[in-house]
């Protein structure tokens, strides 16, 4: 005889953001400036022209604002 299998229940947990909208617009916004050459690091006030560290500015930038971002991972 064949027996029917109960279908199993999802267990898997809802996904939550990570990040806040409001940070990835921060983060657009210091691409973009990027990509216009005005950009500039922190203490040097060099031009920045690598997109990794844009994004970093832009998330460290929306953490000080109290944006929902993740804890740094290297600090």
């Amino acid at each position: 005889m064949a027996t029917k299998k109960a279908p199993k229940k999802s267990t898997a947990k809802k996904s939550t953001r990570k990040y806040s909208p409001s940070a990835g617009k921060q983060v657009e916004t210091e691409m973009h400036e990027m990509h216009a050459g005005k950009l500039k690091s922190g203490r040097s006030g060099k031009k920045v022209t690598n997109p990794k560290q844009a994004i970093a500015i832009g998330l460290s930038e929306a953490r000080k604002q109290g944006a929902k971002v993740p804890p740094n991972p290297n600090r």
